[in-house]
């Protein structure tokens, strides 16, 4: 399966872990959790980036809580068409990017954002996409938040360890994301380890 075969598949996405499957579901534990790592070390003015941010729900629970310069990253054109319907004010307030992260994350300036985050989505980026975990690194000025799938969750113990497949064409690319951005010249600060994802704090060593 090559980039742009993934690419794709988040591009066009309908029904299942879509924009619209998650417009109306509104924030959870996730959304918690990031917005407690902010809290602990950020203004409410600071400058957040998410990384596929899909319709917004993470975003608008951040407004609802303060944050005022919110932006947003997401590959799936129908991601804003769904924010304007679910989240008004967030998608008239926020600037949000429609493209794939590792296209867009390279046109920021260094240390652009304050604070940079993704859930459950920087684990779908193809290998070849890696480069982009760099440019991440470079645009956090403070904090980057990763809350991603690292290992197979129960039930899939006969999945690869480095991938496994959510539906047809989609895949899951396993990774510490720990060792990556540390790696990078982040210090990783938190950890956190739930039934999914594992919710990891970094900070940027400028």
């Amino acid at each position: 399966m090559n980039i742009n075969t993934v690419r794709d598949s988040w591009t066009n996405r309908t029904g299942e872990y879509s924009p619209a499957y998650y417009a109306h579901r509104g924030p959870n534990k996730t959304s918690e959790l990031i917005r407690e790592g902010l809290d602990a070390r950020l203004d409410r003015d600071a400058a957040v980036l998410e990384l596929g941010c899909g319709s917004g729900r993470h975003l608008d629970h951040l407004a609802t809580h303060g944050f005022e310069d919110l932006s947003g990253v997401d590959i799936n054109p129908g991601a804003f068409d769904e924010m304007r319907d679910a989240y008004p004010e967030l998608a008239a307030d926020g600037t949000f990017h429609c493209g794939a992260i590792e296209d867009v994350v390279g046109g920021f300036d260094d240390g652009a954002f304050d604070a940079v985050f993704s859930v459950e989505t920087l684990q779908h980026l193809h290998p070849d996409a890696e480069p982009a975990f760099e440019e991440i690194a470079r645009i956090t000025d403070e904090l980057l938040i990763t809350a991603e799938i690292e290992a197979p969750t129960q039930g899939s113990a006969s999945a690869p360890p480095d991938v496994n497949y959510i539906d047809e064409g989609t895949p899951l690319f396993y990774r510490d994301w720990g060792e990556v951005f540390t790696s990078l010249g982040l210090v990783e600060v938190d950890v956190t380890r739930g039934k999914r994802d594992t919710t990891r704090t970094f900070r940027a060593s400028r």
